[in-house]
């Protein structure tokens, strides 16, 4: 039987999302029961590469001189159209859960993280394109009170470049405050359903660069379990406070941020190659999130500032969420997809294909 339909089966609480927007990724997720997806500047500009020639009569629209559109213009006009597509392929889990699920990310641009205003008024927008788009923003100071703004206009968000505890319940209560508003007013929320993502990888990443540069001694099998230590201390938390967000994964970096998470009320957004690797992986199928993380691992890890910053409620505040080390370099990657994505339609400006 196939692993992940075996957890859907046996642990429904535990949801799988797709990390790409590819039209072959989402059937192939759908298939094992997945139930969202998520977009982001670098996956937008890898799902154009696998589509080229699917996208090329779309690229050559945008940039047709009657349109007099601009670069940037042109391109986000074309992660709408991808978006809305794949918002179509999760329409039926959409409706079949009565708008709890179903639901696909689009990112706001992401140089705006610096202008809450700007993403909250991005974020609205992308919200009236399907009833089933959720919007991603960035963990910092000003995407707090964004989040706070596009919650209480009824949107359902999605806090992406987040790897602390810190940023997952600041996210948390943002979100509170935008659901007390539109309560106050009278507003109906029972379709805003907020995900706050944890970037596991990413934070093994980071503390495996600081251990290098720094050369600190610490067990290597100890940096392998960073992420999942700060994943399950943010949900002891949000289950204990009661609120509103769910908690996603994404980032992976291998099969034990997948395995020491089964049996959580979360969301895994995964890409389609660990879909397949999890998918055919042996393991024993159990509830693993109840678990704690191994105290000797744990123990290695405190002595760690840059990991005490990311476990601990009081690690960082908003206004130092933004020189975190993983969030520098997540928001370069994302910077550096979005300029792929440029490179990749900049052909079809000048009225020709790329080369291939």
């Amino acid at each position: 039987m196939s692993k992940l339909l075996e957890m859907r089966e046996r642990f429904p609480q535990t949801q799988i999302w797709v990390d790409s927007c590819a039209q072959a990724d989402l059937e192939y997720g759908l298939s094992l029961g997945a139930v969202g997806a998520t977009t982001n500047p670098v996956i937008v500009s890898q799902v154009l590469q696998k589509e080229l020639t699917e996208w090329e009569p779309a690229m050559r629209t945008l940039f047709d001189p009657s349109r007099a559109l601009a670069e940037d213009e042109a391109a986000w006009k074309l992660i709408e159209q991808m978006g809305v597509r794949g918002s179509r392929a999760l329409l039926p889990v959409y409706e079949r859960s009565g708008g709890t699920c179903g639901k696909l990310s689009m990112q706001t641009n992401i140089k705006y993280y610096h202008d809450w205003e700007k993403m909250a008024d991005q974020a609205a927008y992308f919200h009236s394109l399907a009833p089933n788009i959720q919007v991603k923003m960035p963990i910092s100071a000003a995407g707090l009170k964004a989040f706070e703004e596009a919650t209480y206009r009824g949107v359902s968000v999605n806090a992406t470049v987040s790897f602390s505890v810190a940023q997952a319940v600041a996210l948390a209560e943002a979100v509170e405050r935008g659901l007390e508003r539109r309560r106050d007013e009278g507003l109906d929320d029972t379709g805003i359903t907020p995900v706050c993502t944890i970037m596991l990888g990413r934070i093994d990443d980071w503390l495996k660069k600081v251990v290098a540069q720094d050369r600190l001694t610490v067990m290597p099998e100890a940096l392998e379990w960073a992420g999942i230590a700060v994943f399950k201390r943010a949900y002891e938390i949000f289950r204990r406070r009661g609120y509103r967000t769910r908690l996603l994964t994404a980032a992976y970096r291998n099969a034990n941020h997948w395995y020491q998470l089964v049996g959580g009320d979360v969301s895994m957004t995964l890409t389609a190659n660990y879909l397949r690797i999890f998918d055919s992986c042996g393991w024993e199928l159990k509830n693993n999130m109840d678990q704690p993380v191994p105290q000797r691992w744990l123990d290695e890890l405190m002595g760690l500032k840059e990991f005490r910053r990311a476990y601990e409620e009081d690690g960082m505040t908003p206004e130092e969420f933004e020189y975190y080390g993983a969030f520098i370099t997540c928001l370069e990657g994302f910077f550096k997809g979005y300029e792929t994505l440029l490179q990749l339609m900049r052909p079809y400006q000048f009225g020709r294909p790329l080369d291939r």
